[in-house]
């Protein structure tokens, strides 16, 4: 087999999450480079599993990295909250498990021609090469306060605003390298990350409307009929997190009266499932010290069971 190009991160926590799945199909959102899908394939032999990415690089790689699986191996190109609706639609019942590993990709982030680095020479961060908006729209022609309302939504950016207005001033920008440099000194420095990744993150999310896309994918899930799911999703910053969590309590409640109500008069009956991980899942000591990126991956599990009793 050809060797992986990175580490998939929580790979033992990920096995672990589908190992009630004894037959049906897997269905990796976030495919990347085959990292989980071939540790899945491996772990269950009597499972197939459908492989979604929207990079025809990840596509082209997968597809021969996980050729020796056969016909076990689905690969679709697209969003994942698209495509993952789809094949639920499609497969119904024979989908037993759903995983989505949240965000940029070891190898995009390596590949500076790429744009998502600090240190890359071009300002692009689309996950999908083909997309319409790209960082350099965002950086060269959003407004002040459309500039500042990302930084501070999606980056968490402390001085959002301050940020915000060298970039106008400053701009048009050619590379991400440049951007990086010309917002260095505003930067808290001392951190374990570089100090313009909050900003990078920011643009990246924004491009590629990454927090819409998750909260796309629950909605599909939610609305399914499938009646036995297992859920699992990685994500890496504290926005992505606070989605799932949420939604996953959603999932579990039965009463949805609102909080004031002095009866119940809902039904008590509208949970989906229960929640696996009440905290979630954080990479071990010796993975952490192999695998940098995964010092901020979170994994949550839930599992779904639709008039299923326990």
């Amino acid at each position: 087999m050809q060797e992986t190009p990175h580490i998939p991160v929580l790979y033992r926590e990920v096995i672990d999450a589908f190992a009630p799945c004894e037959k049906g199909k897997l269905v990796d959102c976030t495919m990347g480079y085959g990292g989980h899908s071939s540790l899945l394939l491996d772990n269950k032999p009597s499972l197939s599993l459908i492989g979604i990415d929207q990079d025809p690089t990840a596509i082209a790689f997968s597809s021969q990295r996980l050729a020796p699986y056969g016909d076990r191996v689905e690969i679709r190109q697209g969003r994942f909250s698209e495509v993952a609706a789809e094949v639920m639609k499609e497969n119904g019942e024979k989908i037993c498990g759903i995983l989505a590993d949240i965000g940029v990709s070891s190898l995009q982030l390596d590949q500076r021609e790429r744009g998502f680095s600090y240190e890359s020479d071009t300002l692009d961060m689309r996950m999908n090469p083909n997309a319409e908006l790209s960082a350099s729209e965002v950086v060269n022609e959003y407004s002040q306060g459309a500039l500042e309302n990302i930084l501070r939504e999606y980056g968490e950016v402390t001085n959002a605003r301050k940020v915000a207005e060298t970039i106008v001033q400053r701009r048009p920008f050619a590379s991400a390298k440049e951007l990086s440099q010309a917002i260095f000194h505003l930067m808290p420095k001392g951190k374990k990350i570089h100090p313009s990744t909050l900003v990078m993150q920011a643009i990246r999310i924004e491009v590629n409307d990454e927090l819409g896309e998750l909260t796309r994918l629950l909605d599909a899930i939610e609305t399914s009929s499938i009646k036995h799911l297992r859920v699992a999703i990685i994500t890496f910053h504290s926005l992505e997190d606070r989605i799932v969590k949420n939604r996953f309590s959603k999932w579990a409640k039965n009463c949805i009266c609102p909080d004031d109500a002095m009866r119940c008069t809902c039904g008590n009956n509208h949970s989906i499932g229960k929640v696996i991980t009440k905290k979630p899942l954080t990479a071990q000591d010796d993975e952490l010290r192999a695998n940098s990126r995964s010092r901020s991956a979170k994994l949550r599990i839930f599992e779904i069971r639709r008039g299923l009793s326990e």
